[in-house]
């Protein structure tokens, strides 16, 4: 299904994302932030109902200078320490700041938040081929649109939801940018199972991708 996930991405359309059994246990939506459409962003926040967030690749991240929230934070004396993650003590959070692009008005609107991913795409781009960058003469912070800032040495190092959406797009050779939501379960109160996500992907003709399988085809080919 790998191979399928890697096509759908490249086509610019969704597709479901689940981590592993042994880490968070849940599924997103994911999508290339610069094929993303209101449409898309109404579907997860109805279908999916998480937050919705921008993964952006390290080395763009390092060259827009976006912070670690926890770095940014740090003096504050709220910032996660060490081992405070319960699925990932190893690791910490990808959270960088929350954006909005300029030329939206509230920013939280479904037109607002796809001109900010559909924008952040753009710069990513740039700081991945040595283009002009000037972050903030576009975004301003506080924002609504998480940004996800991937791992340095990405699914060798640490496999989140950020790492694993910025490696199919690796794959798929897009703008390493992607605009992903997690699935919650309206009954229980938690994240949607895997069965239950895998169920939608065949009700919506979606393509469902494991992080074992991204994880395997990485360890493969990269």
């Amino acid at each position: 299904m790998i191979e399928k996930a890697i096509e759908a991405m490249k086509n610019g359309e969704l597709i479901l994302i689940y981590d592993f059994d042994s880490r968070e246990g849940e599924t997103d939506f994911a999508i290339r932030s610069d094929a993303l459409t209101r449409e898309d962003i109404c579907r997860m926040r109805k279908d999916a109902g998480g937050l919705i967030c921008t993964a952006i690749h390290p080395k763009a991240a390092e060259k827009i200078g976006l912070p670690f929230a926890s770095d940014a934070l740090r003096e504050t004396g709220f910032a996660e320490r060490d081992g405070d993650i319960p699925y990932d003590p190893k690791n910490h959070s990808s959270f960088s700041i929350w954006v909005n692009h300029k030329d939206t008005f509230t920013g939280i609107t479904d037109n607002d938040r796809t001109l900010t991913a559909n924008r952040l795409s753009d710069h990513v781009n740039s700081a991945m081929n040595g283009g002009k960058l000037n972050f903030s003469s576009e975004f301003r912070t506080p924002g609504h649109m998480a940004l996800l800032r991937a791992n340095d040495k990405l699914l060798d190092q640490r496999r989140g939801q950020t790492e694993l959406s910025i490696a199919i797009a690796e794959f798929a050779g897009v703008t390493p940018c992607v605009t992903i939501c997690e699935m919650l379960d309206d009954n229980t109160g938690k994240a949607l199972s895997k069965k239950d996500a895998m169920e939608y992907c065949k009700k919506h003709n979606l393509v469902f991708v494991s992080g074992d399988e991204v994880l395997e085809y990485w360890n493969n080919n990269h």
